[in-house]
């Protein structure tokens, strides 16, 4: 049985990994699950799967997290360091699903031992990129991407034929705003924002589909991932989203992967590598799928896109200012402190501001990191007291 650690396991990408695990208890056996404050949702999962160790970040839910498992025989953790405890536990497979940069400790000690990593954590390889690429190399750790374009790509990816590939495209579906006028989109609102035509996602990921920086964060990722350059990875729109990417080969070649807009896939697909498990949801029919289009991204609407170019570009510590400071955009938007159109101008003033240096540990990338996001609030109560 392959043995499995969850991090991140109350999410949406950790709830959808807990329940292929319920459906296939015959081929996996779960090590450990670690959440960040969902006590509750934790302790159901680990009494329907038994893991000998829970964590829960937050600290102040340790004590009812332990009384929800009174009679157990399950060890409970709490705060970050329980969490990065679950990712040392010897388990073949380990979902890294903890959002943002606060998920990179864990992640970094499950690719250090050696773990075959689902890696649904884009901020974690946008932050710090070679440094843990560089730590899977050495560990010979494997890094199966989870983002459903990712996927799409590390399915199709040919690397004994690397050099006859052209190009790699994401699709994107162009979020909720694809179709409307720039004034328009001054006065949206957050409500407005989340609401995604095709994936069922969390609040920071649905803005970002909305402004289109998740797609300008994946052409980050996928230079790390696949080790292509950024002139090499375009961006095509693809509202139905069933063509989830494409690699093109100069053969003239499109490999493509396609499937409902769904996680279900991709996470099934890293747990049974290097082989295919079953799924109990309905499978996709092209026979009654709407045609499929495909379109140009507007870069002035969207301006993102060319703003993650750039970072990428820039080199140095660009790529870890352009997250931070994308995710305090975001929530000065989701606050109303700030308008839609002014989360890529805000963006763009903090990184000109915090360009620097590359760092060159994992420790340098956090503290680097919360340097940033506190010059990013600051400049965000600058904004708000100027208006």
């Amino acid at each position: 049985m392959k043995t499995i650690t969850v991090l991140g396991s109350t999410g949406s990408v950790g709830r959808t990994t807990i329940k292929l695990l319920l459906e296939n208890r015959d081929k996996f056996e779960v090590k450990a699950l670690a959440a960040g404050n969902n006590w509750k949702l934790l302790a159901e999962q680990a009494r329907l799967l038994s893991p000998s160790f829970v964590a829960i970040e937050n600290c102040d839910a340790y004590k009812p997290l332990q009384e929800a498992l009174d009679g157990e025989k399950i060890q409970v953790g709490a705060g970050s360091e329980a969490v990065v405890e679950a990712a040392k536990i010897n388990a073949d497979w380990v979902m890294a699903g903890i959002v943002g940069v606060a998920g990179l400790p864990a992640t970094v000690a499950a690719v250090r031992r050696g773990a075959l990593i689902a890696f649904a954590n884009k901020e974690c390889l946008v932050s710090a990129g070679s440094i843990l690429i560089e730590e899977a190399r050495k560990s010979n750790a494997k890094l199966i991407p989870v983002d459903s374009e990712h996927n799409a790509i590390f399915q199709v990816f040919e690397n004994e034929n690397k050099h006859s590939i052209d190009k790699i495209i994401l699709t994107a579906s162009g979020g909720p705003f694809r179709t409307i006028k720039l004034s328009d989109m001054e006065l949206t609102t957050p409500e407005a924002a989340l609401a995604h035509p095709n994936w069922k996602m969390g609040a920071k990921i649905s803005i970002d589909s909305a402004t289109m920086m998740n797609k300008g964060l994946e052409i980050i990722e996928a230079c790390f991932l696949f080790a292509m350059p950024e002139n090499r990875i375009d961006v095509i729109v693809h509202p139905q989203s069933i063509v989830h990417s494409l690699v093109a080969y100069r053969d003239g070649s499109l490999l493509a992967q396609l499937g409902s807009p769904d996680m279900t896939t991709p996470i099934a697909y890293s747990l049974a590598w290097p082989e295919r498990m079953a799924i109990s949801q309905q499978l996709l029919d092209l026979k009654v799928t709407a045609p499929l289009t495909f379109e140009e991204p507007d870069n002035v609407r969207f301006p993102a896109l060319n703003l993650a170019r750039e970072s990428i570009r820039l080199a140095g510590n660009s790529n870890l200012v352009l997250n931070a400071a994308n995710e305090i955009a975001v929530k000065g938007f989701l606050s109303r402190q700030i308008k839609f159109t002014d989360i890529v101008p805000f963006i763009k003033t903090v990184l000109d501001r915090e360009y620097g240096k590359e760092p060159i540990s994992i420790d340098e990338v956090l503290l680097m990191d919360r340097a940033v996001r506190q010059s990013a609030n600051h400049f965000l109560k600058m904004k708000m007291n100027n208006t």
